[in-house]
């Protein structure tokens, strides 16, 4: 999990300059962590402009922060929320904020059509999401989504679709069974992993209770004795 994390990236952790409760609580932090965001693009070249607009970028923030950093709770979206601060009167570091949240997770739609992350969500998805993504994806491979069609001719017009309107219904009762059939067993699997997982559990608690015990009684014994209990209870643990 640390490693899929994108917080070990220093950037990604820079950019909670961005957050209004940091802005409120610490604009000396966030004012460095904007430098220092600035010197990183700067480095890779992706600031148009070069240093002077760095130093326009940097300039503009320090003025966000001593005219527009309240403390309140925020209700929208990041990228909303700071569109309506920054658009019209600081439209430098408007334009450098977008490339930001363009980096950080959830903010896709800041440019339409730009997706990131999605890897990463179904890698770290949970047990119970897994198996109710699952779910849903069977129940529309089944029944299928909504579709809407603008032709009202009637489908028996032609002789092909005579034969697509006749061969539907067989068709159709055969995926279903075999789509009963596999989700079933997926299910029966699952449950079967969760018991496992169950009496894992207990067996580890039990090592760990009957570890515990053995240390407690080496703490009153010396010697041999007090040296073999140790070394049992520390088998236990492992």
């Amino acid at each position: 999990m640390q490693d899929k994390s994108l917080l070990k990236y220093t950037v990604v952790r820079q950019v909670a300059c961005l957050d209004p409760t940091n802005m409120f609580s610490d604009p000396n932090l966030c004012q460095e962590r904007m430098k220092r965001l600035v010197h990183r693009f700067l480095q890779a070249h992706q600031l148009p402009g070069g240093i002077s607009a760095g130093d326009i970028i940097v300039q503009q923030f320090g003025n966000f922060l001593s005219l527009e950093a309240k403390s309140e709770s925020l209700k929208t979206r990041l990228d909303v929320f700071q569109h309506g601060l920054l658009c019209q009167s600081y439209p430098e570091l408007w334009t450098f904020c977008k490339k930001l949240l363009l980096l950080s997770h959830g903010q896709a739609t800041v440019e339409r059509g730009f997706s990131v992350n999605k890897e990463v969500e179904a890698d770290n998805m949970q047990e119970d999401t897994v198996v109710a993504q699952r779910m849903m994806c069977d129940c529309f491979c089944l029944w299928g989504g909504s579709k809407s069609s603008s032709d009202k001719g009637d489908p028996g017009s032609c002789s092909f679709c005579k034969i697509s309107v006749s061969a539907t219904p067989g068709s159709g009762k055969e995926k279903a069974g075999e789509q009963c059939t596999k989700r079933k067993a997926e299910e029966d699997l699952l449950e079967q992993l969760k018991k496992r997982k169950m009496v894992l559990a207990e067996v580890a608690n039990s090592l760990e209770k009957e570890a515990d015990t053995l240390a407690e009684k080496a703490e009153g014994k010396s010697g041999t004795l007090m040296a073999q209990l140790i070394t049992k209870s520390n088998i236990l643990r492992k």
